[in-house]
This record gives structure tokens, C-alpha cells and sequence, in this order.
């Protein structure tokens, strides 16, 4: 029998018992309602998306070719029609997530307008997002649903069986647009109790994927400028420990925790840790601080502190604030060790946060990561701030420098220009970063490819566009032209906003709920029906 067969029976077997009093509700009526709404709460959610992910981790365990992607959404309409194109487009939603972004949450969702990424805004926020998110995601499943209810109620009028088994195959194999979100925590939004409290709400959200980073909760950076202050491993641990109590306490076991490390691009620390015995993790941390080595007390000052490193002693060096300095060029090494301890202690997919988009980098520090946790996995953040184009021409420009080759033509510090965009360098360029995400699938451990704020970048350019065609000579043409036509074109659903807004839905329960008496929208006058679109 088939599922939706199974929803019809189970609604009708339970009116029956009811008795008379319940006659007016339709089984049939209840089950497509009860299909509509298939996560009933948010740890359904988690649970549900849990389980891709790890499936997911496993097949790409197998075959580097099975990684996965996301873009970061900062509103639930936004991820909605994310993955509305991509079902549309690939007919799937398989190995396709979606990327919540501290970033974005911080610059266009709190309350004191926009922040930088520092942590500074509501952290109810981000669980509040999360929910936005999956209630748009469900909203995305119930119009679908609709329209093939109503296609199978076409069928059932016309007599046409054939196009009604039809129909019912396709409501029966139904995919959810319901997909995993790796959740941004920043540092943690406090101590390990805070980050716990965070955490549980995230989860009950539905998040099943939560990403944390190892910078000082209170003096939190974006990971791509500077000042960067990272914490002890054992602090950092202590956070990824409440972060799997969370999902444990809730019974989301299978969910998962991304370690991310800002070590490569912070060259400082708040506090030095205490160090049990030579060779544990504080004393590791520890051998990278920087200091001027002391052998007379004469050299120390009122406030000075001392460590031992090795055999040497060192009086660290402190900055005003009272924040102390790693060593230069230890950036990569502490971030192997940050990597391989967090993998050793609880966490599922690692973070390294870089400063360019470099394969043969990030394969350097996960091929030593690898020597300890052999099947170590990165989520990679595919960033805006990274000027893309410039980066791959300039390591086009390097390799074939050393291949010997004529650069006469190029200005290494000068490739941006458009002057370049036809020349074979900068074709090369744009097709290695066309193959990027497939080559460090492949040659760089990373399982996931997210843009965490690319969104924020389409609104603005899409906008400009719009403003500047629309309050210029084009007028209603310009939005003509950029817009609509394109809209109806591309087979966009949301060309029928009130569709997509849940017009239609909203008159199907009408209609369940007080029969021929119902007062509908979608009838003849509705300027909608000037549209024809796939649903």
C-alpha cells in the first residue's frame, strides 16, 4: 500500500472510532495535510538531517567525488528558494545543505542593526534563524505537495487513471526540500555552560550540524581580519564536550560538530594554561609562545611572568592589553595540532580558516593533519573576502614562471584588470577555479564547499541593478527586463507570489474547513493566472 494510501487509512480508521461527531473531516483531506507537515518539531528535524550527514561523510569517505555544498542564507525565503532551484534545476537535493553564517546573522538580523562578526549580537538570533530557515524549507514542501494534490484531483475529474497513478507516484516518492544546516556558534557566545544552553537551542531548532571556532568568546574576530585571540585546547575542548552533551541530552546522536581553528591567522592568546607535565597540551601550546629568554632575574620588572620551554625560560611577550604573542611562522603548525586534537577529542569535520584559496595549502596542513586521523574532512569556507579572480591569476602567473614561460605580456600585481579577462592566463585562471571545489574534494580532504555570505552580495548587486535601470531612463522596463521576463523565462515559481506565499494552500484548508462556504482567492479575477509556470 503506498505512504499516502497509508496516511488515508490511518486518518479514516481514526474517524471512525470517533464516531459521528467527527463526519465532517475527510481522511483524505487529513492525510495530505499530515504530508504537508512531515517534521512535527525541530528535533525531528535534526535527527532526520543527522543522519544524511553522516551518510553523507561515509560516501564520501569512499569517493572524494561524493563532497557536498552549501551557500550561507541569512532569511528563511532566501533558503527556500535556494533549494526550490536547486530540486528544480538538478532534481534533487542530495549532498546540497544549507549554511547559516555568524557573519550574516551579526551584519543583518540583529536588533542593534548591523554589527561586524564579533559576536556582539543576540545570540537568540541564531537559534531564531535556524527555526525561520526550516519553517520556510516546510512551507517549500507543502506548496509542492499542493500543486500535485490538486493535479491528482484533476485527473480523478477527468477520469483519467493513468495520469492519477501517476500522480500519486510522484506525491509518494516526494523529496523533502528539508536539508542539513552547519550552524555558525562563533566562539561559543560565552563560557562552556553558555555555549551548552546555545547549543540546545540551535538543536531544537533543527540544527544537526553546529560549527564552533577556537577564538576568545569575548574577543572574537571574523576569521578574516586581524586581531585574532584563540584559547587553550583545553578550553576549546570543554566547548566541543557541551556542544555533543547538547545533542546527546536531546537524543540527537548522530549529530555533528565542525572544530573550526583560527590559528593559521592568529598570532595571539589571552591566557597561558597550566601545564600538568612536560609534553601535555598545555605544555604544547605553550612552546608557542614568544618571549625574550631569561637567564638573571635582573631581567625581570615589576608584573613580569616566566615559563619554561624545554630547557630555555622565557619572559613572554605581552601586549599592553595584557595579550600575549605566539611565536612568527607557527601559525600552520599550532593549526595541525588545534586539528588533530579536536578530531582526537569529540569533534566529526574540521575548519582551517585561510587567507587565500590555495590547494596545494590546505592539502599541506590536511596531509599532516591525515598522518594522525587518517580519514580527517575539512568544510572549507569558500569565501567572498577572498578576491578569487586576483588569487588565481597570480598562482597561473607563479606556476608558469616556473615553468620557464614568456609573462612578458602580464603584470603579476596587476592581473585584476580587464584588460586580462581573454588572454590565455586568465582563461586558465577562471578554469581552475571552475574546477576548485572538484580538485580539493580531491588532493585537499574537503568534504564540504560553503560561500558563507554570498547572499549578502547577490541582494546588493541585484538591487543596484535594479535601482539603477528602474529610477533611470529604462523606468518599469528596467524591471521588466531584469525581473519579471526573466522570472517567467527561467520558470521561477516565485513569479506567482502569492502561490509561493501560500495563497493556495490557504484555500485548500478553507476549503477543507467550511466546504462550498469558503471564500477563495485563487478564483478567475486572480491577476496570478496571467502567469504560467512549473510548479
Amino acid at each position: 500500500m503506498t505512504t499516502y494510501q497509508n496516511e488515508i487509512q490511518q486518518a479514516d480508521s481514526t474517524l471512525d472510532r470517533k464516531g459521528p461527531s467527527w463526519g465532517a473531516i475527510n481522511p483524505e483531506y487529513v492525510a495530505r495535510m499530515a504530508l504537508q507537515n512531515r517534521f512535527k518539531t525541530g528535533l525531528d528535524i535534526a535527527k532526520y538531517t543527522a543522519k544524511i550527514m553522516r551518510e553523507d561523510m561515509a560516501n564520501y569517505d569512499k569517493d572524494a567525488a561524493n563532497y557536498t555544498q552549501s551557500l550561507g542564507c541569512w532569511h528563511g525565503f532566501i533558503g527556500q528558494q535556494k533549494m526550490i532551484s536547486i530540486k528544480k534545476h538538478f532534481g534533487t537535493t542530495r549532498r546540497r545543505y544549507l549554511y547559516l553564517s555568524g557573519w550574516m546573522v551579526a551584519a543583518m538580523r540583529s536588533e542593534f542593526g548591523p554589527l561586524p562578526d564579533q559576536s556582539m549580537h543576540e545570540k537568540t538570533s541564531v537559534p531564531a534563524l535556524i527555526e525561520e530557515l526550516y519553517t520556510f524549507l516546510k512551507q517549500a514542501d507543502s506548496r509542492e505537495l499542493q500543486h500535485l494534490f490538486k493535479d491528482l484531483d484533476t485527473a480523478r475529474e477527468e477520469g483519467n487513471e493513468v495520469k492519477a497513478k501517476s500522480v500519486q507516484e510522484k506525491i509518494d516518492a516526494f523529496e523533502t526540500h528539508v536539508v542539513p544546516i552547519i550552524a555558525d556558534i562563533d566562539a561559543g557566545f560565552g563560557n562552556e555552560e553558555a555555549t551548552y544552553l546555545l547549543a540546545k537551542k540551535m538543536i531544537e531548532a533543527g540544527a544537526c550540524c553546529i560549527q564552533i571556532e577556537n577564538q576568545v568568546s569575548d574577543a572574537k574576530q571574523c576569521g578574516h581580519q586581524d586581531g585574532k585571540v584563540t584559547v587553550p585546547h583545553e578550553d576549546f575542548l570543554a566547548k566541543i564536550n557541551a556542544v555533543r552533551y547538547a545533542f546527546m541530552e536531546l537524543g540527537v546522536e548522530e549529530g555533528v560538530i565542525v572544530a573550526r581553528t583560527d590559528s593559521l591567522g592568529a598570532g595571539l592568546t589571552q591566557k597561558i594554561p597550566v601545564s600538568q607535565e612536560e609534553g601535555d597540551l598545555a605544555d604544547q601550546y605553550n612552546a608557542y609562545i614568544d618571549g625574550e629568554e631569561v637567564t638573571s632575574l635582573a631581567q625581570m620588572k615589576s608584573g613580569d611572568m616566566l615559563i619554561k620551554q624545554g630547557e630555555r625560560v622565557i619572559k613572554p611577550i605581552r601586549l599592553a592589553n595584557g595579550l600575549v604573542r605566539f611565536k612568527e611562522n607557527t601559525g600552520a603548525d599550532r593549526a595541525v595540532l588545534d586539528c588533530i586534537t579536536s578530531l582526537q577529542n569529540g569533534a566529526d569535520l574540521l575548519w582551517i580558516e585561510t587567507e587565500k584559496p590555495h590547494i596545494g595549502q590546505i592539502a599541506a596542513l590536511v596531509n599532516r593533519i591525515r598522518e594522525a586521523v587518517p580519514n580527517a574532512k575539512l568544510v572549507y569556507n569558500n569565501s567572498p573576502s577572498f578576491n578569487w579572480t586576483l588569487n588565481f591569476r597570480q598562482q597561473v602567473f607563479d606556476a608558469w614562471l616556473e615553468e620557464g614561460r614568456d609573462l612578458s605580456q602580464y603584470q603579476r600585481n596587476a592581473l585584476m584588470s580587464s584588460d586580462y579577462d581573454q588572454t590565455d592566463l586568465s582563461v586558465e585562471a577562471d578554469n581552475r577555479i571552475r574546477r576548485f571545489q572538484r580538485d580539493a574534494a580531491q588532493q585537499a580532504g574537503i568534504f564540504h564547499h560553503l560561500i558563507t555570505l554570498p547572499t549578502y552580495h547577490t541582494a546588493a548587486l541585484s538591487t543596484d541593478n535594479l535601482a539603477k535601470d528602474y529610477f533611470g531612463e529604462q523606468g518599469m522596463l528596467g524591471y521588466v527586463l531584469e525581473v519579471q521576463r526573466k522570472e517567467i523565462r527561467q520558470g521561477l515559481a516565485c513569479v506567482k507570489h502569492q502561490d509561493m506565499s501560500g495563497s493556495n494552500i490557504g484555500d485548500d484548508h478553507k476549503e477543507y474547513f467550511s466546504g462550498a462556504n469558503a471564500l477563495k482567492a485563487s478564483g478567475k479575477d486572480n491577476t496570478m493566472n496571467q502567469f504560467v509556470v512549473s510548479s
